[in-house]
């Protein structure tokens, strides 16, 4: 299924220092993230900020504040955006539902999503959820657990979650993941 044309959006988001001010909850957290950020290879702090060559590239991200795998991700989204120079505005998921319905993961509404677009609004890629690794989890709960209404349904989100935690790691670990990801992603237009 090909993705729309999202240059309709273009200027309606926040920038990222928009989407940080007007944070009502995790904020502190979110900036912590934000302030951590450590390039973990030279390379990669250079594959991004070469971007800053390229005049074709859009990025939509949609976010809420209320979802720990924005706080957790987002930041290192952010970092690697700004070295790039790459125009960059949030979208909050409530405020744009319908760039949300088509950017579902397996059919639900899943924050974070980066959308990388060309100047047209074409879209070229996008990032998100969660890195694969942490993703994965919930791609096996979602195949073991197709009723919500289930008696164990919660039980077993329960357990997933916390097994996504773990798969985060403690403090920085999932960043570098994170750069890994989207560059891989940019690098493939």
């Amino acid at each position: 299924m090909s993705k729309p044309n999202v240059s309709h959006k273009f200027g309606k988001g926040l920038s990222p220092k928009e989407f940080i001010a007007s944070m009502t909850k995790n904020q502190n957290e979110f900036q912590t993230n934000y302030d951590s950020f450590a390039w973990a290879s030279e390379d990669d702090r250079e594959f991004f900020e070469s971007l800053n060559y390229r005049d074709d590239l859009r990025v939509l991200i949609l976010a809420a504040d209320w979802c720990g795998d924005v706080v957790r991700n987002i930041p290192v989204v952010f970092q690697a955006l700004e070295i790039s120079g790459a125009p960059t505005e949030v979208l909050i998921m409530e405020n744009h539902p319908d760039v949300m319905d088509e950017f579902l993961t397996m059919g639900g509404r899943s924050v974070p999503i980066v959308i990388i677009a060309d100047t047209g609004g074409h879209v070229l890629g996008q990032w998100g959820p969660r890195p694969q690794h942490v993703q994965e989890v919930m791609v096996e709960f979602k195949r073991l657990n197709p009723d919500r209404e289930a008696a164990d349904y919660q039980d077993n989100m329960a357990e997933a979650r916390k097994e996504i935690l773990k798969r985060y790691g403690e403090g920085t670990e999932s960043h570098a993941v994170i750069i890994r990801e989207l560059r891989e992603l940019i690098s493939g237009f």
